[in-house]
């Protein structure tokens, strides 16, 4: 075959293999029975083959123009399919975001409703999990990711996020009793929650408090500072944690900061992606949103 054979000859030939008739295929294309008969004669040439026995008023495929007859038929299937099912899809692109399970939870998913209000032709996908996505080899848009700053594939861009400050949260039950929090010293008495995923430990939060003793070592432990919020919030003890990841928290008064919202300052999210889609406009509406609800 020398020649790339033409969409109207396919078309034409997978109409009269159809309907087993130049003439109803004709009429299907709104063309003339010698216009079937013409396509499919030059679709013979290019493939070097006979596709149809001519019988009198009737044509009959070849052994080898029908199978050349089910496969025209499953790709047209299959660009039917395909055009139907594009019809149904409401937003013209799919913005795969990937991101810690922590952020991904208590940050982006109560607010994540407002980006899709806003961008109506954007249809949003989140992933979260703890490892970093591959940018290159998986199907993702943006990675957010968390903790120390690791060397990145050439060609990734790659933004911090506003730094977050870190401060002890406890359920409002804590705040009396027998032992309110009052003081830093008033530590002593309740369990200390430990959140290991996060960049400030309770060793470095104490730094800024060295007069006074309490036994940090104590207390239990969570690898997801979601979990270290949830049971703060159902009253284990005292965490250290995010003001912005307990923003609901604090507003909803689930939980309260006993010392005030002054305390360690850290760059820990970043927002990856690959500098050849930075431009992209889903991206973009994205990167923009993100950054303005995160001065909000």
């Amino acid at each position: 075959m020398h020649n790339r054979v033409t969409l109207k000859s396919i078309q034409a030939f997978e109409a009269a293999a159809r309907l087993s008739s130049f003439a109803l295929a004709a009429e299907e294309l709104f063309v003339t029975p010698s216009a079937i008969s013409h396509q499919i004669k030059l679709l013979e040439e290019q493939l070097s083959i006979r596709l149809f026995h001519r019988l009198h008023r009737t044509v009959l495929l070849t052994d080898s123009g029908r199978q050349y007859a089910e496969e025209i038929t499953s790709a047209f299937a299959r660009i039917d399919a395909a055009t139907r099912e594009i019809g149904r899809v409401a937003k013209s692109d799919i913005l795969t975001i990937h991101c810690t399970p922590s952020f991904a939870t208590q940050w982006l998913m109560p607010r994540i409703a407002r980006f899709s209000a806003a961008h109506t032709d954007i249809d949003v996908r989140l992933n979260a999990s703890s490892e970093a996505a591959d940018l290159i080899s998986e199907a993702v848009d943006i990675d957010i990711r968390y903790g120390p700053r690791k060397l990145q594939p050439a060609g990734t861009l790659v933004l911090e996020l506003p730094p977050e400050t870190i401060v002890p949260l406890c359920a409002p039950a804590l705040m009396s009793g027998d032992y309110p929090l009052v003081s830093v010293a008033d530590l002593q008495h309740h369990p200390l929650i430990h959140s290991e995923g996060c960049l400030v430990g309770w060793r470095d939060w104490m730094r800024l408090h060295r007069k006074t003793r309490v036994d940090i070592g104590r207390g239990p432990r969570f690898d997801r500072s979601f979990m270290a919020l949830s049971a703060a919030v159902d009253g284990l003890g005292v965490c250290l944690e995010s003001l912005l990841l307990a923003q609901r928290e604090l507003e909803t008064g689930r939980l309260v900061a006993p010392f005030g919202v002054e305390g360690l300052s850290v760059n820990g999210y970043t927002l990856n992606l690959l500098k050849s889609r930075a431009d992209l406009p889903k991206l973009r509406s994205f990167q923009d949103w993100l950054f303005a609800e995160l001065e909000r």
